[in-house]
């Protein structure tokens, strides 16, 4: 008798698990799993309002927006902002956040340039001392922040300041016109080479920027490091007792974004033709801003560094888009402005689904 009740019991309560389970897999609902799609595949936000920008601005434009000279155009613009996005992707990715990504990537460009023209170092030589200071600089922000412990907004607000002061210090303010670099070490503006494919023009630095989003994507998808960047970034306590290296982890990941973005610095002398102290003053704002409308969340541990690449392409199509209408640059930054707000309350909307 007493088997009997028990069994009874057991499937009665069996029942009311299966009853359970199926009204969770019905309760998803449509918006449910349009919410769990977008948790599994991050990019698709941004990838999705990048299609729909080119359309629209398409439509109102005409054919000079779909030409392929205005597509490639936007490329060659964000170039710069796209390559230390990479870098920023990164750190965001791990919860943290780098302030010294555009001062690292403009003092490396003048190192390469002063130790070419002042000193008579080879130009290939001098842009590898270039790639070893931005190397540098981010295991400097990598060993404040992850054997001291510093907060990383803190951290890279000083080495910001301190690379800034030290790149005007250093260059003495002084540019490097394009026509002395093209004369005596056309190297430094290799990034700038242009080639044309159909009515499309392209540069390396273009080339470079797109092969570089797609390998560190592959990276962080398919290799135990990767999976660390993304354990880092959602509970660093949690991958500490999995058996994850977290200070290894953010050493290597601030180490190479400062190296990332000395290649930035390259490309950059390649894209204005000259070696100025004052360029680039912009990239640590655009770099966040691309990351964020790329849908990598600022919390940490969530997003594809793709998104970043269609974030800054999205910014590049905005501002080329509405040039074209004539419009006055200042809607430019309201769009963008909101596309940000915007992202953000995406990018918590899709979280509560792992909440």
């Amino acid at each position: 008798m007493s088997d009997n009740v028990t069994t009874d019991k057991y499937e009665s309560a069996s029942n009311r698990e299966d009853k359970l389970a199926e009204f969770e897999v019905h309760k998803r609902g449509m918006f449910g799993n349009v919410q769990h799609w977008l948790h599994l595949t991050p990019a698709a936000v941004p990838l999705i309002v990048l299609i729909a920008s080119i359309l629209i601005f398409g439509a109102l434009i005409g054919d000079r927006f779909f030409s392929p000279f205005a597509l490639t155009l936007v490329l060659q613009q964000v170039q710069i902002v796209g390559i230390v996005a990479a870098a920023q992707s990164l750190i965001i990715l791990t919860a943290g956040i780098d302030l010294s990504v555009g001062a690292i990537t403009v003092f490396s460009s003048v190192i390469m340039g002063q130790l070419t023209f002042r000193y008579g170092m080879p130009p290939s030589l001098a842009i590898l001392c270039g790639l070893i200071f931005g190397t540098l600089c981010g295991t400097l922000n990598g060993f404040l922040v992850s054997r001291i412990k510093l907060p990383p907004f803190i951290v890279t607000l000083g080495t910001w300041q301190i690379i800034l002061a030290s790149n005007y210090l250093y260059s003495a303010n002084e540019t490097i016109r394009a026509q002395e670099i093209e004369t005596h070490a056309p190297l430094l503006q290799l990034m700038g080479t242009k080639f044309q494919l159909g009515g499309a023009i392209f540069t390396l630095g273009v080339i470079f920027m797109i092969a570089l989003m797609i390998v560190l994507a592959w990276v962080l998808r398919h290799t135990a490091w990767g999976r660390h960047v993304y354990a880092v970034g959602d509970d660093p306590e949690a991958a500490q007792l999995s058996g994850v290296n977290v200070k290894a982890t953010l050493l290597s990941v601030y180490a190479l974004a400062g190296l990332i973005c000395a290649f930035a610095g390259w490309a950059l002398i390649g894209r204005i033709g000259s070696v100025s102290p004052t360029s680039a003053y912009e990239a640590n704002i655009e770099s966040i801003t691309a990351v964020v409308i790329g849908g990598i969340s600022l919390f940490g541990g969530r997003g594809s560094i793709l998104g970043a690449l269609f974030g800054a392409l999205i910014v590049g199509v905005f501002s080329l888009g509405l040039r074209l209408l004539g419009a006055d640059a200042q809607w430019t930054y309201f769009f963008i402005g909101v596309l940000i707000i915007a992202a953000v309350a995406v990018d918590q909307w899709i979280r509560k689904v792992s909440a």
